[in-house]
């Protein structure tokens, strides 16, 4: 099999609400440049894969709201391959969509799907794990999750059990997937070797992955795309089949969808703060993530364990202990009581 058959599915459409204020319902968090590098998370993402795989082979899946931004900050990808969901489904609904438009032009096509929201440590072993996840399922009857050794028991991810010895070198039978476990059981997971953070990243052939689709979700098969559930294609699709493997990963990982993971992600300065972009004259202040405007000096002094996050109309001064969907409920609030320029 060549890399000609070789495609990846950006997944983009999502609104980014665990990330506000920084990510916005008009501008959500894979359209902007959260660490001041230059290129937005959709970019970095694009960059990635396009290094070792053809161009035309990338398929950008996005909002209708969204191709705006997409054409803005990809002009080099060709408008067919940016795939449009007229309302947001899920990442189950639009990897369908996605795979269709891919077994029209190749039946042959092996599909690795990808969400925005990630870090990748490694680029080389990256592109080695992922073309040798294209090999496995271009000759398997099998859909591969793509799993990274836990560093910490954290709560905010999921996880992924291998189930007894390898198939093949790094590649596992799933036992089980668990998502967001409480603090004892990530440490139990941690410590039984047995379990893998779920990068969110899948692969399969085109024909296997419509078979799947279809067989767990056929409501799938109707052509209006308002008909269908909203679902993730992990608990609507990888959770409930017996055709599920995991490839256990080096190219080191970390989910950045949430404040609190970007906070355990980034590096620390002295006194355990995380400063994201931003001018600050921070003292006797410890355990702090700060994300504020660069044209604004921001001066801290005795905060401990807090998120500072200023972004436009909108400053919000949080416990650090938070849950992301407190964030959501903060966000909706502030929709509610303030109007809708506070999405």
């Amino acid at each position: 099999m060549t890399e000609n058959n070789f495609y990846c599915v950006i997944l983009a459409g999502g609104k980014g609400k665990r990330l506000w204020p920084f990510s916005r319902d008009s501008r959500p968090k894979q359209f902007v440049d959260l660490f001041g590098f230059g290129r937005t998370s959709l970019q970095q993402t694009f960059d990635r894969f396009a290094k070792f795989l053809p161009q035309e082979n990338i398929i950008i899946s996005t909002l209708q709201d969204y191709l705006p931004l997409v054409k803005e900050q990809l002009p080099e990808v060709a408008e067919q391959n940016i795939l449009c969901e007229p309302i947001l489904r899920g990442t189950a609904p639009a990897l369908a969509l996605a795979a269709n438009k891919i077994y029209k032009r190749n039946r042959d096509a092996a599909i690795i799907a990808s969400p925005t929201d990630l870090m990748i440590l490694d680029d080389e072993a990256f592109r080695e794990n992922v073309l040798n996840a294209f090999g496995f399922v271009s000759t398997h009857d099998k859909l591969l999750t793509m799993g990274v050794r836990p560093t910490r028991p954290e709560r905010g991810y999921g996880y992924i059990q291998v189930d007894g010895e390898a198939m093949e070198e790094d590649i596992y039978k799933v036992k089980s997937f668990t998502e967001k476990p409480d603090l004892e059981f990530a440490k139990m997971f941690m410590d039984s070797g047995e379990f893998y953070w779920n990068t969110g990243m899948v692969a399969g052939s085109v024909v296997r992955m419509l078979e799947e689709i279809r067989a767990f979700l056929p409501s799938l098969v109707f052509e209006d795309y308002t008909q269908y559930p909203n679902a993730s294609i992990d608990t609507a699709v990888l959770e409930k089949s017996d055709n599920v493997c995991v490839m256990t990963c080096r190219f080191g990982w970390a989910d950045l969808g949430t404040w609190h993971n970007i906070f355990e992600q980034m590096p620390k300065n002295v006194d355990n703060n995380v400063m994201l972009a931003s001018r600050v004259i921070i003292e006797d202040s410890n355990g702090n993530l700060i994300k504020t405007n660069r044209d604004k000096l921001t001066v801290i002094k005795g905060l401990k364990d807090f998120i500072v996050v200023d972004d436009g109309n909108v400053l919000l001064i949080c416990k650090r202990g938070n849950s992301s969907a407190a964030i959501r409920k903060y966000q909706n609030e502030a929709q509610i009581k303030m109007g809708d320029e506070y999405r």
